[in-house]
Parts: C-alpha cells; sequence; structure tokens
C-alpha cells in the first residue's frame, strides 16, 4: 500500500528521503496527470508521496545580493507577483495554464517535470538559472542545462529534493518571451521562444536566445550568442543570414498531437528573425 508523509520541516524531509524511495509532491498538477486513474478514482502512484506543503523555508522567494532566490514550494502565482521577478520569466509564467492551476503549481515542479515544451524552463534557461539540490549530507548546485538531461529526465540522485532555483539578476534591457499554442489559456507550447539581452548605444553588449519544444531538451548556444555579442545594429544584419542557418541546424523538432516538426522548426526561425530584426533593433535605435 503507498503511504503518503508530511514533515514539517527541510530537515526532516532530507531525512526521510533518505531512508524511503518516495515520490516529492509540491503543487503536485503535473504528477496528478502523470499518475491519473480512471475516472473518479484516486491516481495510482507507484511510490509512498512525500508531501512538502508544510514546510514554510520552500516557500520563500527573495533576492539576495545579485540573485534571485524561489523556494521549492513558491507557486507560478508568486513569482509571477514578486516584484524582482524578470520580464521574461514572469511573461512565461503568465501563459502557463489558468489562474487556479497557478495558485498551485510550482516553478520548481515545472522544472523538475523537465518537459522541452516547460514554458518557464526556456525562459530560465535564458535567465542563466541554476538549481539548489539538497540532501541530509548538505547541498549541491547546479546550472539547469546540467540537470535537465532529457525529455523527463534529470540529474537528481537518490535522496535528493530540489529546494530552490537561482536566477542571477544581471541587466537585460530587452527581455522577450513568445509561446505558440493552439489557443492562448490552458493550452501545452507547440514551441517557445526566449531572449535577453542588454544594449547600450548601438550595441548588444550580452544576449541570450533560448527555444523550447524543437529538440529533446532547450535550446540554446552560447557559442552563437557569442557572435551577436558586441556587435552593431549594421553589422548584425550582415551576419544575420549565416546565424539563422546555424541555428537552423540545431532546431530538430518532432511530429507529435500537438504539431508538425516542420511547423516547429519554420515558427521557431520566424521567431528568430522577428527578434533580431524587430525585438533587438527597436531597443537599438
Amino acid at each position: 500500500m503507498v503511504k503518503s508523509y508530511r514533515p514539517d520541516t527541510l530537515p526532516e524531509a532530507l531525512k526521510l528521503m533518505e531512508t524511503r524511495d518516495m515520490i516529492p509532491f509540491a503543487g503536485g498538477t503535473d504528477l496528478m496527470v502523470k499518475y491519473q486513474s480512471w475516472k473518479g478514482t484516486l491516481p495510482g502512484f507507484p511510490k509512498d508521496v512525500l508531501f512538502l506543503n508544510y514546510i514554510s523555508s520552500l516557500k520563500k522567494i527573495e533576492v539576495k545580493g545579485e540573485t534571485l532566490v524561489i523556494g521549492a514550494g513558491v507557486t507560478l502565482s508568486d513569482v509571477a507577483d514578486y516584484p524582482e521577478t524578470p520580464k521574461v520569466l514572469r511573461d512565461a509564467v503568465l501563459s502557463i495554464a489558468a489562474p487556479g492551476i497557478r495558485n498551485i503549481a510550482t516553478l520548481s515542479g515545472n522544472i523538475c517535470n523537465a518537459s522541452p515544451a516547460g514554458d518557464s524552463i526556456c525562459a530560465l534557461y535564458a535567465l542563466d538559472a541554476s538549481v539548489v539540490l539538497s540532501k541530509s549530507g548538505g547541498n549541491r548546485e547546479c546550472a539547469l542545462p546540467e540537470f535537465i538531461t532529457g525529455p523527463g529526465k534529470t540529474s537528481l540522485n537518490s535522496g535528493e529534493l530540489l529546494t530552490a532555483v537561482k536566477i542571477p539578476l544581471k541587466k537585460a534591457n530587452v527581455q522577450e518571451f513568445r509561446k505558440v499554442g493552439t489557443r492562448k489559456a490552458n493550452a501545452l507550447s507547440k514551441l517557445s521562444f526566449s531572449a535577453v539581452a542588454e544594449i547600450k548605444g548601438d550595441t548588444v553588449d550580452g544576449i541570450a536566445l533560448a527555444f523550447g519544444a524543437v529538440g529533446p531538451t532547450v535550446i540554446r548556444s552560447t557559442e552563437l550568442e557569442k557572435k551577436l555579442t558586441g556587435k552593431t545594429l549594421e553589422q548584425i544584419k550582415l551576419i544575420q543570414k549565416d546565424i539563422m542557418n546555424d541555428y537552423s541546424a540545431m532546431i530538430v523538432p518532432i511530429d507529435d498531437q500537438r504539431s508538425t516538426a516542420a511547423y516547429r522548426k519554420q515558427v521557431a526561425l520566424n521567431l528568430l528573425k522577428n527578434f533580431l530584426e524587430s525585438g533587438l533593433v527597436q531597443e537599438m535605435q
């Protein structure tokens, strides 16, 4: 029989994780879908369940130095409402489901679900986010691209809990998030695009571009971003075709029930082209 546990403190939760193989449950919005059973029956959890809802230390969201720290129990609504949340992440969070779901679902749960179509994940890649992984013996910090290893797969070790998300609050006067779905609300992404850039005068001082749902994990290339960094508007125009071709080679979506690979690839490239020619340009002029 599956048992449930409801610790009041993080040390208590970590001790339970150390001694038992359990499913951590915060908002549970993804888990309830994943383990749903026949209508009117309880979900079919294959392991004991560890409820994290009553651990107050995991519900904190705060700025420490130049880093935004979001506890694993912080809901998507709280992330969107927090004044220091970067615009690109706020826009991504507000595109997820409906208010009722966002009031329950957590950012950390969205990350641990590790879906290539996770809207918040696409934005977090562009923001250079990392996660804090805790166990009874201590903590370790892991960059998000190293934590998410494939569709539904992470580098979380036995006995570990994701306890916080950390986002460096770097300068970025251009932030854009675009989601393409069947409808505006309550729709999974066909694809998503996140862009974060700092423009000084007519020059790109720094830039990060991420694409969701067009590969097994979010697509981001720091090498291609370096080719745009330090360039003026006129210089970007000269290399834009090569940049587009390079990204085209990286974007390898699949066909599924939500969209075709060809559609996803073309729209992703269209969003990139529009950003380079319009979104970025508007700030530079």
